[in-house]
């Protein structure tokens, strides 16, 4: 029979053959989802991964009607042998997966006019007998001698985004491609012997975390092993068992030249590992067993402007001004956490340095963890090779040690990361990478930024203030990208030449607060019950905005609502103020003193430091400013970073006075408005002083006979006078912070043992002083309705007790 015939009836007969053993071989040798069919650098994140029946029935009628005009059947038919795909224009598909067949890559590295031919395909069942052993003469050599991957066609790199412009492009030699083909090159060379040790020994390393069969593990050839085990274990885990198991073959010439060749992926794997370790679950106030959450579960970004003006919420529940005048950015200065570092300078250029600055419980360290997650995760950043933290609070410990260290920038990060010794790729020209100095507060010294000597290489050893002065110039680790995080009033000491953007987090806005509070409680029931009842509150509402102050929010409705009866009435406001008050000290002596938790006592100069405070802001109260400045806080025996970094209480404001002077301010209004109260009773409480008397013009007949000077209506009284001969709004809220610091509640129960002894007995008095506003609540005009509401909170404050 003539050849052209006989390939025309073995064409004709296709349709009518079934091959059972065929398709018990099929499934026999059936995959899971290939890696390698699919396999894209992580770049190409536009690919799909998988394609859906209808997809998969349009192609196929595509391939066919291909096939059919390739080769028609009037025409002889030549049956090609197996040359390459660039020379024939054909391209095998070797996988069962259907994930192998026609994707993007597979379309990409197709040469022109190619013609796709699935190779499991039933339509060369008829060739003949030497056509058969040439295909299995191929297969063998298959197995012996894995093909590499398909080189893959550079996709655009508008594809290599997502629509935020974070997601960025990974390094070649820390991509998928490289990866593969460094294992696949490794393993190929390992005889018969080794490789069937090399596949046990990994199979036994993965059995303790059983995510890969031994079947998956031995059948297919060198290619599938790879292909399988990235597909099923990921790029990271794979590369690392890949080359454990080849350390317990004693093959250490591989390993080391495995090492080698993804040396720069494996210190990305190890900077991830300790980022993920660090910030995946959120440490927040006590830690308590089984309490912990996962970052990526409750986190919510805040908004973060370009246009910073001090971060201080100028809004308030009785005021409709601020005493000095607070700027708010608008929204359009707002910008992606992920973002910071695709801002751009004037002319154009990438931003090198940036600076984060927020009032105290705005949510810096949050930040700094989420956005260290991200990368790590590889969801954002993804072209920043490595992100390494070093805080200012490791480096003054560092600085504390006597005498101090001298030491290379290198061997600071050597010593946190001993897996990233000899880091040569952080002094390439291209290398793209991040420094994280968050904390700079912490770094309790002045350090000198015009005198300081200028260090270019990055294995000299210095001190490390020169240390520090040279990464911000940008003379030590000249490639990298640094985020400095730190409050205000600390890294004003930084020149602005050396910073290129500063940003400024300003916290929640309204809807945030409630899908913040939303994410935390599993029950929607319960979640909407707290989102309900701190806005009964509208200080609280607005005090929310600080995510530290909405993590309190939370915690402390969660366990209130466990009793039955709780949200009849409105929350108190004091409470919630005394307890920022005792956090915010607490912090102070853990972050700035080094004290342990169970070492948070309160000594006589942590209580006269508050005291000084409260009286700072009672001076100002009378006044009526919310600024103050150097003098201000000199004159109270005070200094200045204590108050305005270490309390936790103040903030910087970044507009100087008209004179120049540097101008500071409570985190909020009602904050300063709370400290002066809070002075006002501990002067009168401790020191039986009522330094309101002097305004005490009128006095009731209800304690007319008392001694005054000892009597608490009376000091409510002066309070009281004080708040009526003033217009509305400079005392009312002193005035209520006052009435709920008598409650028994706060003065007795939460502040002794830090601000009072604990021996100290309850003050007396209180029904007189109930008496006393429930008579001036009836006199109290009714045009005046704001007034008289805050009196009716007064009075709620003091004597309402929480179910």
């Amino acid at each position: 029979m003539d050849p052209d015939t006989e390939v025309e009836s073995f064409l004709r007969q296709e349709d009518d053959k079934e091959d059972d053993d065929e398709e018990e071989k099929k499934k026999k040798w059936k995959r899971p989802s290939s890696s390698y069919g699919s396999m894209k650098s992580d770049s190409d994140d536009m690919e799909e991964e998988e394609k859906d029946e209808d997809e998969g029935e349009y192609e196929e009628v595509e391939y066919k009607d291909e096939v059919a005009e390739a080769c028609p059947p009037p025409c002889p038919v030549a049956l090609p042998d197996f040359p390459s795909p660039q020379g024939t224009g054909l391209q095998i598909i070797r996988s069962e997966s259907p994930e192998t067949l026609y994707t993007m890559t597979t379309q990409l590295t197709k040469p022109p006019g190619a013609v796709v031919i699935e190779t499991r395909s039933s339509d060369l069942e008829g060739c003949s007998e030497a056509d058969d052993e040439e295909e299995e003469d191929m297969d063998e050599i298959l197995v012996n001698h894995s093909p590499e991957p398909p080189e893959l066609v550079e996709v655009d790199d508008t594809m290599q985004t997502d629509e935020n412009s974070q997601l960025g492009r990974l390094h070649p030699e820390q991509d998928l491609p490289h990866i593969f083909k460094s294992i696949q090159d490794t393993v190929t060379d390992l005889t018969k012997e080794e490789l069937f040790k090399f596949k046990m020994g990994f199979y036994q390393w993965q059995s303790s975390t059983p995510s890969i069969t031994m079947t998956q593990v031995m059948e297919g050839d060198i290619l599938d092993f790879v292909d399988r085990i990235i597909e099923i274990l990921g790029v990271d885990r794979s590369l690392l068992h890949t080359i454990s198991s080849l350390e317990c073959i004693n093959k250490k010439d591989a390993v080391e030249a495995l090492r080698n060749k993804c040396k720069r992926a494996l210190y990305r794997y190890h900077l991830k590992q300790y980022l993920i370790r660090k910030h995946q679950v959120i440490r927040e106030g006590v830690v308590r067993a089984g309490k912990q959450n996962l970052l990526d579960t409750i986190y919510v970004e805040p908004q973060i402007s370009t246009c910073g003006y001090g971060g201080v919420d100028p809004t308030h529940e009785l005021r409709l001004h601020s005493p000095s005048p607070l700027q708010v950015p608008s929204s359009d200065t707002f910008v992606s956490l992920n973002d910071l570092f695709r801002q751009q300078k004037e002319g154009g250029s990438p931003v090198r340095t940036v600076m984060t600055t927020g009032i105290p419980g705005i949510g810096m360290s949050v930040s700094v963890g989420k956005f260290s997650l991200d990368w790590a995760e590889q969801r954002a950043n993804k072209d920043l090779q490595f992100v390494i933290k070093l805080s200012f609070r490791m480096l003054w410990l560092l600085r504390n040690k006597n005498p101090p260290p001298m030491m290379s920038v290198m061997e600071v990060i050597e010593s946190h990361h001993p897996e990233c010794k000899d880091m040569k790729y952080l002094e390439e020209d291209g290398c793209k990478f991040l420094i994280i100095m968050d904390c700079f507060d912490c770094y309790q010294t002045s350090l000198d930024w015009e005198n300081a000597p200028v260090v270019n290489d990055n294995n000299t050893q210095t001190h490390p203030d020169v240390m520090i002065v040279n990464i911000i110039r940008g003379t030590l680790l000249r490639g990298a990208h640094v985020w400095i995080l730190g409050r205000r009033a600390a890294v004003s000491q930084i020149p602005s030449k050396f910073i290129d953007l500063v940003t400024e987090i300003q916290g929640f806005s309204d809807d945030m607060k409630d899908d913040f509070l939303k994410k935390r409680f599993s029950d929607p029931e319960l979640s909407a019950k707290v989102v309900a009842h701190y806005k009964r509150l509208p200080t609280l509402a607005m005090l929310a905005r600080q995510p530290f102050v909405c993590w309190m929010v939370a915690t402390v409705f969660e366990r209130c609502f466990r009793y039955q009866g709780y949200g009849a009435h409105p929350p108190r406001l004091t409470p919630f103020y005394i307890s920022i008050l005792i956090v915010q000290t607490n912090r102070r002596l853990q972050f700035y003193y080094g004290k342990a938790e169970n070492e948070l006592k309160w000594v006589n100069e942590d209580r006269n430091m508050l005291k000084k405070i409260g009286k700072m802001a009672f001076k100002m109260l009378e006044r009526n400013t919310s600024v103050f400045f150097e003098e201000d806080v000199e004159e109270c025996g005070l200094k200045l970073m204590e108050v305005t970094v270490f309390s936790g209480l103040c903030a910087e404001l970044p507009t100087a006075a008209s004179d120049g002077r540097r101008t500071y301010c409570f985190i909020h209004l009602t904050f300063q408005e709370f400290m002066a109260a809070l002075y006002v009773f501990t002067m009168f409480r401790t020191e039986s002083k009522n330094i309101l008397e002097s305004w005490g013009l009128h006095t009731p007949k209800i304690f007319a006979s008392k001694d005054q000077a000892k009597s608490a209506a009376a000091l409510v009284h002066c309070a009281l006078m004080r708040t009526f001969n003033s217009p509305l709004g400079h005392y009312d809220m002193f005035l209520r912070f006052l009435c709920g610091i008598l409650s028994p509640d706060c003065h007795h129960n939460q502040l002794s043992r830090f601000l009072y002894h604990y021996n100290m007995p309850k003050l007396g008095g209180l029904d007189e002083v109930r008496q006393l506003l429930e008579q001036t609540i009836q006199t109290v005009e009714g045009n005046n309705r704001d007034r008289l509401e805050n009196l009716k909170e007064c009075l709620r404050e003091m004597t309402q007790e929480d179910e």
